[in-house]
């Protein structure tokens, strides 16, 4: 009988009572890179050594549950190809983050880092109702949304390392990544600052005459930065075709929503402009995929904007260095019991969507595509520093520069 699998923070591994090269689970795992130690929490997934014993007389039991449950009619409102395609790209950001964290622990990945893991029902939801010709700009969390966008994990990972044949030359690492070709404007380093920028590619699309809309995305944290209301008014003015979508997971960095702001349901600011808003279940792709095609549909139809908050959680702290103590271990354990990859894949198995055999083709083939962005990102070279003075934005015949 195959034995559970379960994540840690460095690896993934068949064996339910050993990680990290042997050692045994504990609430924290170190890790030896060289002479340093790195320490991470597992997910959650794995459970404590007292309850291996009975797992496994659970899990006996459940091999017969699972084969009844494959053949099974589905009973889905969403065709088969809809949830394989929200669960391989959950799967596909929730395993690219766990290498970048392992990267990071090893000195790989330099600078600020901060990963997705958690929210992976956000990206797929969005992906799976917006047209080819829809921009989105986000903040500094963005390496899901990105991959989500069509940003190859290889280019990806590359980023990370600083490699030349990062998705910007390895000259924006983890913050800043760009792909034009498919209107994504970024990854923005500076809290609130795409909000107005969201609002601009909006009004740029109203401009041209296309019913294209721009997917403005920012934390709960940069809910309370001046320049939201003044972008709120402004699209609501001139009924810009923007889709606002607060990530509110619960935390700016360390800080609690309910530290920080007197409306703690925030998609009430939007109806302080008349904006039509609403509260999401982030912990799901079903739910993200609906409330965005309805919002699509408004903006679409020129009325304006639309505002979602859509409720999340993040499972690591706020980036790579924070041990995330604010929080207690049972809110944690909470939103890992609605981790939308775990209960994602529950469901398609549950209803007879798609076969165990296929589920595992997925995880294969998406641990080999890892592996081979980890090997593409470390034998890519870096870049040259000539490459210094490209991509700069310069006018010629600017007036004020004086010799």
């Amino acid at each position: 009988m195959r034995k559970k699998s379960f994540l840690c923070g460095c690896l993934q591994t068949s064996n339910a009572e050993k990680c990290c090269n042997g050692k045994r689970i504990s609430n924290f795992i170190k890790i030896v890179f060289g002479n340093a130690f790195f320490a991470v929490s597992c997910s959650g997934e794995a459970t404590v050594a007292g309850e291996f014993s009975q797992n496994r007389i659970k899990n006996s039991n459940m091999v017969a549950e699972k084969k009844q449950r494959t053949t099974k009619k589905s009973t889905s409102t969403y065709s088969k190809e809809q949830y394989l395609f929200w669960y391989e790209l959950m799967l596909r950001i929730r395993r690219f983050e766990e290498r970048a964290l392992v990267a990071y622990g090893q000195q790989k990945v330099r600078g600020f880092c901060h990963v997705y893991i958690g929210q992976e029902a956000v990206a797929a939801g969005i992906e799976s109702a917006l047209k080819p010709g829809d921009a989105i700009v986000t903040a500094y969390r963005q390496h899901g949304i990105a991959i989500g966008r069509g940003v190859s994990t290889k280019a990806a990972m590359a980023e990370l390392f600083g490699k030349a044949t990062g998705i910007v030359k390895g000259k924006g690492g983890s913050m800043h990544f760009f792909y034009a070709e498919n209107k994504y404007f970024g990854g923005n380093g500076i809290v609130g600052a795409q909000i107005p920028i969201g609002t601009g590619i909006a009004f740029a699309e109203k401009y041209r005459g296309t019913d294209n809309l721009c997917v403005t995305m920012f934390g709960d944290g940069a809910a309370r930065q001046g320049a939201l209301y003044e972008s709120f008014n402004m699209a609501m003015t001139w009924k810009l075709p923007v889709l606002y979508i607060v990530e509110n997971n619960g935390y700016a960095m360390g800080t609690s929503v309910a530290r920080t702001s007197n409306v703690q349901d925030l998609y009430k600011i939007g109806l302080a402009f008349d904006m039509p808003s609403e509260a999401v279940d982030g912990m799901n792709p079903e739910s993200v995929h609906e409330a965005i095609q309805k919002a699509a549909e408004h903006i679409r139809a020129g009325k304006g904007p639309y505002f979602l908050e859509i409720k999340t959680y993040r499972y690591k702290g706020h980036s790579v260095s924070d041990p995330a103590k604010y929080r207690s271990k049972d809110e944690v354990k909470e939103y890992q019991d609605k981790d939308p990859v775990k209960t994602t894949e529950a469901k398609i198995l549950a209803n007879g969507i798609a076969t165990e055999e296929e589920i595992q083709a997925i995880k294969d083939k998406i641990k080999a595509e890892i592996e081979e962005a980890v090997q593409f990102a470390e034998e890519s070279p870096y870049p040259d520093p000539s490459e210094l003075y490209t991509d700069n934005y310069t006018q010629q015949d600017y007036p004020y520069i004086k010799d």
